[in-house]
């Protein structure tokens, strides 16, 4: 076990102490968060400082949007360093002379130049680059503390910043070369997922045949304020024959997907599944979530929230080649699969890790092909580098998993909804295994995340068109 770190501790220097001369130093580099965490402080939004696009025809971006950067810098010195704490801050005058950019490194050091009456100091504050050029010069007037004051260092919180539908926001923008899928939008008929499907049809990710009563279509088309013109509809009596509908489309060649409206999930299953007139395949129909969550650096897939409540052994290969084969349509060109339970260690009494192992090996023999297995893993050993390192496991997916394998449906479904409603994670899904993709989405859902649920499945076709020999 190795030995904690000795506590750090922060220190002033009296006015007694300071002598003319005296300085400190702090080196910083400037990196987007940085600006971003200014800007959500400050609520400074200006298009200068956090724009890039608008920045790089700006040639007063970097004075304008980074000088107050280095100012709270040099007020960090004065108050963390010389004098210290118990500072009290009069007054600072300021010439930004050059501009930061991003990812310049600047070096801020103050130096006391005279000492007045009544503990007052006059210290001069410089900022140079990493070229030693100097970006910002200037003067702060400071009453420094006439009392020691030594106190553990604080330890600052880690902060993490998210743009609310980035990564979806990247996903949508890889289909924009595409062709739009051919789609059966299934009982589309409340507001929001109607506007879901036009969304996408304006966006040119799906061509959209809407099946389902037409009056009820009709009317959450006037309820969202949307126009039907253009638009081919498929009139039936209620939502289970608009599933049957729909699925007959695609045995027709038709269309090539279907898109869950307002019906229930059980309803289209239902019809899919049907052994004589369905869309079942070889392969066995999985659920995957694609996670948008604001604390991982990357978009995270859950199997399977939705279709396979107890998968056994031969059905949680299908699923782990589903959600595999949605990775690498994503652009992962080797996903890595943590297959979960609730420990590290195969245990005979946990059916899941012995599952977990057998999939592994199944991996090892060529029963499970484009991706990287390991497991069991526990979901902070497969999400967490720091509980890795730790624990001390040796793994090329422990901790930077791109997906997470749950041992049901009742884990995955939890799980996926904690990391939503707790974490603010957005969520697209998708259902895998069937002749066509099926846009399975939630009456919950967002606009957003039901154009990225149409984006994955028309990446996923054309992924399937690009590897056909």
């Amino acid at each position: 076990m190795s030995a904690p770190e000795p506590m750090q501790y922060i220190e002033n220097k009296t006015y007694a102490e300071i002598a003319v001369g005296d300085h400190a130093e702090l080196t910083r580099t400037l990196k987007p968060q940085d600006i971003e965490l200014f800007a959500v402080m400050s609520g400074d939004v200006n298009p200068a400082h956090v724009d890039a696009e608008y920045a790089k025809t700006d040639m007063f971006h970097g004075v304008i949007a980074h000088g107050m950067w280095g100012g709270a810098l040099i007020s960090a010195v004065l108050g963390t360093e010389l004098p210290g704490p118990g500072t009290i801050f009069l007054n600072q005058s300021l010439t930004f002379e050059a501009p930061v950019g991003l990812g310049d490194t600047v070096t801020v050091r103050v130096e006391v130049t005279e000492k007045l009456e009544k503990g007052r100091l006059l210290l001069a504050c410089t900022c140079l680059n990493q070229d030693g050029r100097s970006v910002i010069e200037g003067v702060a007037r400071v009453i420094a503390p006439r009392e020691k004051v030594r106190r553990p260092r604080v330890v600052l919180p880690e902060v993490h910043l998210h743009v609310q539908g980035a990564q979806y926001a990247r996903l949508i923008a890889a289909t924009e070369d595409l062709e739009p899928v051919r789609t059966a939008v299934v009982h589309p008929c409340d507001a929001l997922s109607l506007s879901g499907a036009l969304e996408a049809t304006r966006r040119g990710i799906i061509l959209p045949v809407l099946v389902g009563p037409k009056a009820k279509i009709e009317a959450a088309a006037h309820e969202a304020g949307l126009s039907l013109k253009g638009f081919e509809v498929i009139d039936t009596p209620h939502s289970h024959a608009a599933a049957e509908a729909a699925v007959a489309l695609v045995r027709a060649g038709t269309v090539d997907a279907l898109m869950k409206g307002s019906l229930h999930t059980d309803e289209l299953v239902e019809a899919i599944v049907d052994t004589t007139l369905g869309l079942r395949t070889e392969r066995r129909m999985s659920h995957v979530y694609v996670l948008d969550v604001p604390t991982y650096p990357k978009p995270l897939l859950i199997t399977d929230a939705a279709i396979n409540i107890y998968p056994d052994l031969r059905v949680k290969r299908d699923i782990v080649q589903n959600a595999i084969d949605l990775a690498r349509a994503l652009g992962t060109s080797l996903p890595k699969v943590a297959i979960l339970s609730a420990v590290e260690t195969v245990n005979p009494r946990i059916t899941s890790t012995l599952d977990a192992a057998a999939l592994c090996k199944m991996a090892d023999r060529g029963q499970i092909t484009g991706g990287l297995l390991d497991g069991p893993l526990a979901f902070d050993n497969a999400i967490s580098p720091v509980a890795v390192a730790a624990k001390g496991i040796v793994s090329d997916v422990a901790g930077i998993a791109d997906i997470l394998v749950a041992p049901d449906l009742e884990a995955a479904n939890m799980m996926a909804k904690q990391l939503i409603y707790l974490a603010g994670a957005d969520a697209a899904g998708i259902v895998l295994g069937a002749r066509v993709p099926i846009i399975l989405t939630s009456r919950a859902d967002s606009t957003v995340s039901r154009l990225a649920s149409c984006a994955l499945a028309q990446l996923f076709i054309n992924h399937q068109l690009s590897t056909l020999p």
